[in-house]
């Protein structure tokens, strides 16, 4: 029997984005499929159908998923549109009421139609179809809007495959490509406190400064910001820090806890970060993209796979605490030469794989906290975007003036989360910038989450 990939018709997937279409749009939109491809290459046909935990999705699930947003789009805009055979959504809906009620995400892996065949049939006919409607239609501002965000929910899930893809599979994934890991020359930079002056700080996204850039809602608007002098690490907490926290005994103390996370951690046996594991001789390794590998040989990585709880006991831990997402932004953003705030720590260029680690860089790890001389902020703060989402103390809420600009996206989560700022190395590079927010649980740790520390001054 050939490999299990060609039963998924790969390469057919390949020629259903060669479609007649021209003009940026779907050159953008070629762009963000076969990236997806990519991530599912590696992948057996067993693979795509298993869940391992409820906070996870089979692969299976995310590719129909994202399809299943275009194929509504069509559906809304194209009116030669003749859809797909079947109307899959009642499995490939999220949480989007207005299509009917969702599938019950816990179970997405029990059930076994659609199939994995049935999937790829259905994301071919939507590529062709999408094909079409750039030909043969004027792209309007409106329909533009639509598209991008589709175009940016498509990267989002392309992170949370790279999430779902370590639980299911850990060290047994071999990424199509993999680079090795940039190391730093630490005889000349240290680890310190940077002082940031406090006053007013504009925060947000600025939509006039950056017409041509896409956003979120809840990035905007513009607000003012009252902030008190603080410091705040140039780096976040590395393996070798963490390590000095559990050695000291940081999760058997309840003095560091939040009392919920002090019954959270006891509850669940945690000892130690996700995918975290001791040896008999009591050395820590973890098993991830790069394999088996004991984290004390990877000192200078930034930590990830820690909820807000161990974030927070970590920082009472070192006497400190977590920046609010203010803090974080100002930090990451603030030139106080131009007077101005840059999109990015390096500037308002584009991320490359010369200043920080994103899913384009496809290292499939985080690199060395001093690794990206070039992707400091103005301040001289490393690694900011890119390696490790990093959790700020900031409730997820409404910025004062928000208006919702996509219906049941983003503001319908404005309860029990908390902010994260930065990216990952499983971020797309068009995914983030200083101003996103991300956001998640207080418990949750199955994302590429860090941290760094803050204090007042």
């Amino acid at each position: 029997m050939e490999n299990q990939n060609s039963v998924l018709n790969i390469n057919d997937i390949e020629h259903s984005l060669t479609g007649v279409a021209s003009g940026d749009m779907f050159i953008q939109f070629k762009k963000v499929r076969r990236m997806t491809i990519e991530l599912c290459e590696p992948l057996e046909i067993e693979d795509y159908v298993v869940q391992t935990e409820n906070f996870m999705s089979p692969p299976r699930w995310h590719l129909g998923h994202v399809t299943w947003f275009y194929d509504q789009l069509l559906k809304k805009y194209y009116n030669d549109y003749k859809p797909y055979k079947k109307d899959l959504s009642f499995y490939l809906n999220s949480y989007y009421q207005a299509f009917g009620k969702p599938f019950n995400k816990n179970k997405r892996g029990t059930i076994s139609r659609p199939t994995v065949k049935e999937t790829i049939e259905y994301w071919n006919y939507i590529n062709r179809e999408i094909a079409k409607f750039f030909e043969t239609n004027d792209i309007k501002l409106n329909i533009l809007k639509d598209f991008m965000l589709a175009f940016n929910h498509e990267w989002q899930h392309q992170e949370l495959m790279v999430y779902d893809l370590q639980h299911l599979l850990q060290d047994k994934y071999v990424p199509k490509t993999i680079k090795d890991i940039p190391r730093s020359n630490k005889s000349s930079i240290k680890k310190e406190m940077i002082k940031i002056p406090g006053g007013i700080y504009e925060a947000g996204f600025d939509i006039l400064k950056h017409k041509k850039q896409f956003a979120y809602d809840i990035e905007m608007p513009l607000h003012k910001v009252w902030l008190n002098d603080y410091y705040i690490d140039n780096t976040m907490v590395t393996n070798e820090d963490y390590i000095a926290f559990i050695k000291d005994g940081g999760y058997n103390n309840f003095k560091f806890w939040l009392d919920e996370g002090w019954q959270w951690i006891n509850n669940n046996n945690i000892k130690a970060p996700m995918y975290w594991e001791q040896d008999d001789n009591g050395n820590w390794y973890k098993c991830d993209f790069k394999g088996k590998r004991f984290i004390e040989n990877f000192p200078d990585e930034p930590v990830t796979n820690v909820s807000y709880f161990e974030a927070d006991a970590f920082s009472k831990w070192a006497g400190k605490r977590l920046p609010s997402e203010a803090e974080w932004e100002k930090a990451a953003s603030w030139d106080e030469d131009s007077a101005s705030s840059r999109l990015f720590p390096w500037g308002n260029d584009d991320a490359t794989e010369l200043n920080c680690n994103l899913l384009e860089s496809r290292l499939w790890c985080p690199a060395d906290v001093f690794a990206y001389e070039a992707g400091k902020s103005y301040y001289g703060l490393y690694g900011m975007i890119g390696d490790a989402w990093e959790w700020t103390q900031s409730e997820f809420m409404p910025y004062p003036g928000f208006k919702s600009g996509f219906a049941e996206y983003n503001d319908k989560w404005f309860c029990n989360q908390k902010v994260l700022r930065g990216g990952s190395f499983g971020t797309p590079k068009s995914s983030t910038r200083n101003t996103y927010r991300n956001f998640f649980k207080t418990h949750e740790r199955w994302l590429l989450s860090g941290f760094r520390c803050a204090k007042n001054a």
